[in-house]
């Protein structure tokens, strides 16, 4: 599921990912809220919690490859810092090892810092 996280600082968008991830995460929260972030013209400034991912349906890799090409590829210059900010060792290690491919600046946060993050994407 992924869901949006509400207690966000001003000019940023945040979401959560926990268990199961569907096509329908996508279509109905990720891409929505960033196309809508993209129109509102400030930049994107993105935080993703992942917690305890359990598995990622094939329809919902499918749907990130196509919001990868649409809203990162398409919209490069848009992209001003994301956070990754999770304790899933695996996903923490690829993140920076592919962090040159994520447009604008990316870091990674443990989950304990989770507020360090918020601040970051804010550019505090």
């Amino acid at each position: 599921m992924i869901e949006r996280l509400k207690d966000m600082p001003p000019g940023t968008i945040g979401f959560r990912a926990t268990d199961e991830i569907e096509r329908e995460d996508y279509d109905e929260v990720l891409t929505p809220d960033l196309r809508r972030a993209l129109e509102a013209g400030s930049g994107l400034r993105t935080l993703y919690l992942i917690e305890d991912l359990d598995e990622i349906e094939p329809g919902a890799l499918w749907a990130d490859a196509k919001l990868g090409w649409d809203v990162g590829a398409r919209h490069r210059d848009a992209w001003v810092r994301s956070a990754i900010v999770t304790d899933i060792d695996w996903m923490a290690r690829a993140t920076k090892l592919f962090a040159w491919m994520i447009p604008g600046e990316a870091r990674v946060f443990p989950v304990a810092e989770l507020e360090q993050a918020k601040a970051w994407v804010a550019g505090d």
